[in-house]
């Protein structure tokens, strides 16, 4: 009982100064035999009151009502109780209910109630109209997406022509939402237009009192009694603000024959992000705040290799400082230009290379991504090629790194060319590339070859080269293209 009593109390602390948060939200549709309304309700779990099943579970009930009015008259009435997962913490949950509708203009009303606390209430209501027939072009709502998955279980009421379809809550779009999903339909174009037609969709913004269309793609389509859409926009680079979805339908020539707009709203801070929105305030809810110490300082070395030289030095003392909040503050501002909408999956992307390579090239005296190699590795990337010898006579342990193709410098045919020198493990050093602005060093070859004094080509202080040997491979390999 004790467990119980603790696990609720758990439970109601979260949540206790919380009212219910529910996202109520609906779209027609033309169905076989008349239209029919999807009405779909999302909860935030965290602000519901859960009932303990077990020492480790619980549970929260809504009680839903649905009403349809038509004036005074009450057409269709539901009344059920909603059930949360029964999971040890709160989870969001989602429901949908879909009634078959005559035409005609309705007033919607949802009330949705907390069993276990009833003066927890949300109130929704909308007027709803649904007028669809079977001679023009006619085109469902639009429903805004979460996610969808392939499903073929018919009996799953979030299944929709063979995929499974969550809505997307509030018409919302966070920080980290990167995509804007949507469904729609249209019918009867088999016989109002009887060829391919064009379906346009686009994201309009208010300028000066004037739509702008800010996103907009194009799709050409086949006639059938239901054509169904199911589109995905990307908007990684969509400022905040509040935003209009339009779909329209076309004939060959241009002439409008339906349109369905939504509005929506976008959240994308960190798209532009000046120094004041980037505040520790500002970053307690980010990743770079649960990183631990170790993590963060590592996070910081992995992206030296791609940091501004400018910032070199800085980063250097923050680092020898251990200045973790000026850290945080800098990490989180190069990934965030990286990725606006998802600057942890960004980090993380790149951190599961970093993690490899400082493996792959550590030595007895600092991480491997600090090493010449690892560094290289992280700041050009993987090369195309690498030739290396271990045993040449008169030269220490070599590798030379190909890159076929060059973008950085755009260049053909770069090479690298490290040495290790000490002989100490994984302890290569970087003598010599052909990529500009790296290390070239025009006598490369008397210093690999330095423990063959008398084979210098000329004289030992103004010769760049050795004497040609058939066991001496570098310059064959530095040579060739």
């Amino acid at each position: 009982m004790k467990k119980l009593i603790l696990l609720l109390l758990a439970f109601c602390s979260a949540q206790a100064a919380q009212a219910l948060d529910v996202s109520i939200s609906y779209a027609t549709f033309k169905g076989i035999d008349k239209p029919y309304i999807e009405v779909y309700i999302h909860v935030a779990g965290s602000s519901a009151t859960y009932a303990p099943l077990s020492d480790t579970t619980a549970q929260a009930t809504l009680e839903v009502l649905i009403l349809f009015k038509r004036g005074e008259e009450i057409v269709k009435f539901d009344k059920y109780l909603l059930n949360s997962p029964i999971h040890k913490s709160a989870l969001d949950f989602v429901d949908m209910k879909r009634y078959a509708i005559d035409n005609g203009t309705y007033e919607l009303t949802v009330n949705v109630q907390d069993t276990h606390k009833p003066e927890n209430v949300k109130a929704y209501q909308a007027p709803v109209s649904v007028q669809y027939s079977n001679e023009s072009l006619q085109q469902s709502d639009i429903q805004l997406l979460a996610s969808y998955r392939k499903d073929e279980d018919t009996s799953n009421p979030f299944a929709k022509n063979g995929i499974h379809m969550e809505p997307l809550p509030y018409h919302y779009y966070g920080k980290n939402a990167s995509l804007l999903l949507f469904y729609n339909e249209l019918y009867n174009s088999e016989t109002a237009i009887g060829e391919d037609f064009q379906v346009s969709y686009f994201i309009e913004k208010a300028v000066e009192g004037q739509p702008k269309s800010v996103l907009i793609g194009h799709k050409r389509m086949k006639p059938a009694p239901v054509v169904p859409l199911l589109i995905q926009m990307d908007i990684s680079t969509l400022e905040s603000g509040n935003y209009t979805l339009v779909v329209e339908a076309r004939d060959r020539l241009k002439t409008l024959l339906s349109r369905k707009s939504l509005f929506f709203q976008r959240s994308n801070p960190y798209l532009n992000p000046t120094p004041e929105a980037l505040t520790q305030q500002a970053l307690a809810d980010e990743f770079v705040s649960r990183l631990s110490k170790d993590d963060l300082k590592f996070g910081m070395r992995a992206i030296m290799p791609k940091i501004p030289q400018q910032d070199m030095e800085t980063v250097g003392l923050m680092l020898k400082q251990d200045s973790l909040n000026a850290l945080r503050m800098y990490l989180f501002s190069y990934w965030i230009k990286k990725s606006a909408t998802n600057p942890e999956g960004a980090f993380q992307q790149y951190m599961n290379v970093a993690r490899a390579v400082d493996n792959q090239f550590r030595s007895g005296f600092r991480h491997g991504i600090e090493t010449d190699r690892g560094f290289t590795y992280l700041k050009y990337g993987q090369p195309d090629d690498i030739e290396g010898r271990e045993d040449e006579p008169s030269a220490p342990p070599y590798e030379i790194w190909i890159y076929y193709d060059f973008p950085f410098t755009k260049q053909k045919n770069v090479k690298f060319l490290f040495y290790n020198p000490t002989l100490a493990p994984g302890e290569y050093r970087l003598l010599h590339s052909t990529a500009n602005g790296e290390l070239n060093n025009p006598q490369w070859e008397l210093e690999l070859y330095r423990d063959a004094p008398d084979q210098v080509d000329g004289d030992a202080f103004d010769s760049t080269s050795m004497k040609d040997n058939f066991n001496r491979s570098a310059k064959r390999i530095m040579s060739d293209f």
